[in-house]
């Protein structure tokens, strides 16, 4: 890739990330050199306001390329590579997702290639983007921590090793031919364009689970607003570029990068989920009760991993990231870089929840018509009743149900002496009821008339109509299952057996002890949770066909074999 003697080009791998986005536009806004966009996808897609501000305009001028470039690839790194003058090193696979073998190929295979090409082409300056975390091993908190800690003997997940041992290679790269080198540790990143942490906060303050605090809720963390580290990074490269005394302290070192203003985890996510209108956490859980779960969690998600479950969000690394203090001390980045924060952690935070709108509380799409909850249920009394739409009735219908089963099931009787007893409270009720006076103490009493127990004949054909078309159906399928042909419905006629048998086997009490509650409360969750729980059906059913899938080339593949 050619380039004039006159231009100077700078090159930011991984260009199209969250925090290089940023980067990319403050190199083009002070128009330090010529930006060549390196990244996997084909082709730059832009959004409508990339398209229409300084990044569209400036490869529409030329002062900004894009070049598809494959890191594993040492070919694409120097055809991208060549001719620049300084290299951003920032790209980097979704943190979230906890792959070794892509970490490695990446963090580290890739930085090597990149350093190489670097070196093969005479590139005057390196500036790597690391992470806080190299130093975190998930357990011992860090308060005020300085580039003097070593690098995590165990540390807390794939990313953060391989991130480590990228460091370690540009760092020992310095003076190689001439190359200037440093890494940048920035600690958690946050700001317009982040596609993982604010997203997945909202959402799960969407799902009724931001009520929740992991572990006492004093722990601090350092938050980093993105443009702040873009900005370390054009710090980093103007302090290389010095020459002299300035150059030699700031070659060769690693930096941490914050906003300089700690701030307690939990108090940063309250801010941003009441921000968004959500609400706030404030339910204090221990740490030590959520990880016997979390383990378990984290053996499903090897066991079915392969088979395209998605990383879940409980696992031991996320708990203790959550309730362990991550603070650093910036005084290095600030003597030898010259870096002082640009923007205020509250100026960032605004900035944050206004890139944010879409996903406030308010702008969440509202349910059209009835739930599935209550179309299920009929959409009547009984639906009105389980979903609590009428306090009233839902309260008057459990204390029936608990005078039932004190009176009726608790003393195990028999269902005809349950039904008996039911039937005498019935009558004495009624008869009760309607000798009453119309008023009690200035209350109306509302008489039921006889004509509520009249069964008209419209209803009674309804009913015969029902019974008769069951029957047939019935008839139907005994006749299809005499045939023997149709394997389908023969084990669903099986499975609906079955489940009949165990539910026959349930007795009266526990019925009322586990069924009723379960009743009232699935119905409801089910409705307030309907779009979250579909998606997770949804889910499971695809990796259901996936793991089928991957069984049956399994088992064909076997055969072959044989």
């Amino acid at each position: 890739m050619s380039s004039s003697a006159d231009e100077r080009w700078c090159v930011v791998t991984g260009g199209r990330g969250f925090a290089a986005r940023h980067l990319v536009e403050m190199l083009i806004k002070f128009d330090m050199f010529l930006v060549r966009i390196a990244d996997l996808e084909s082709a730059i897609r832009l959004s409508p306001e990339e398209e229409n501000g300084i990044l569209g305009n400036a490869l529409k001028s030329g002062s900004a390329k894009y070049v598809s470039m494959d890191l594993c690839d040492k070919s694409q790194v120097l055809k991208a590579i060549e001719g620049a003058e300084v290299v951003f090193h920032m790209a980097a696979p979704n943190s979230s997702i906890n792959n070794y073998q892509l970490h490695y190929a990446v963090n580290v295979q890739g930085t090597k290639n990149v350093i190489d090409a670097c070196v093969e082409l005479n590139v005057k300056r390196l500036i790597y983007t690391s992470s806080a975390s190299v130093v975190f091993d998930g357990i011992n908190g860090i308060l005020d921590g300085d580039e003097t800690l070593p690098y995590a003997a165990k540390p807390l997940d794939s990313y953060s090793a391989t991130k480590a041992e990228g460091e370690i290679a540009i760092l020992k790269a310095n003076g190689n031919n001439g190359l200037l080198t440093c890494s940048l540790r920035p600690s958690s990143i946050f700001g317009p364009g982040d596609r993982l942490f604010v997203p997945s906060l909202a959402a799960a303050a969407k799902a009724g689970k931001s009520k929740f605090i992991i572990g006492d809720g004093n722990n601090v963390y350092d938050f980093t607003y993105v443009e702040n580290v873009a900005h370390s990074h054009i710090c980093a490269e103007r302090a290389l570029a010095s020459g002299g005394k300035v150059a030699e302290q700031a070659a060769g070192q690693a930096y941490f990068i914050t906003n300089m203003e700690p701030i307690k985890f939990w108090e940063f996510v309250s801010l941003i989920v009441g921000g968004l209108g959500y609400e706030r956490p404030r339910i204090k859980v221990p740490a030590l009760a959520v990880m016997p779960i979390a383990h378990l969690v984290e053996q499903i998600y090897k066991l079915l991993g392969p088979y395209g479950m998605k990383v879940p969000q409980l696992i031991p690394s996320r708990i203790r990231l959550l309730s362990c203090s991550r603070s650093f001390n910036c005084s290095k980045a600030k003597d030898r870089l010259g870096y002082t924060p640009i923007i205020s952690f509250e100026e960032g935070l605004k900035r944050t929840l206004d890139s944010y709108s879409h996903l406030r509380a308010e702008n969440q799409p509202k349910r059209e018509g009835p739930s599935k909850a209550h179309k299920c249920l009929g959409g009547g009394r009984v639906a009105d009743t389980l979903l609590w739409k009428n306090k009233k009735q839902t309260l008057c219908a459990l204390l029936i149900m608990m005078t039932i089963y004190y009176y009726l099931v608790a003393s195990q009787s028999t269902i005809m002496t349950a039904l008996a007893k039911l039937l005498i409270a019935a009558v004495v009720f009624l008869f009760v009821h309607a000798n009453l006076p119309e008023k009690i103490f200035g209350y109306t009493i509302e008489k039921l008339p006889a004509s509520y127990f009249h069964l008209t004949e419209e209803k009674s054909h309804q009913a015969a109509h029902s019974v008769a078309s069951s029957w047939n159906a019935a008839v139907n399928v005994l006749k299809s299952l005499c045939r023997g042909n149709d394997w389908i419905l023969f084990l669903k006629v099986a499975l609906l057996l079955l489940i009949l048998s165990f539910l026959g086997a349930i007795s009266l009490q526990s019925i009322f002890v586990i069924g009723l509650p379960v009743a009232f409360v699935a119905f409801l969750a089910y409705e307030t949770h309907e779009e979250t729980i579909d998606a997770k059906f949804s889910e499971l059913v695809s990796f259901g066909c996936r793991f089928k899938s991957d069984l049956s080339k399994k088992v064909i593949g076997a055969e072959k074999d044989k």
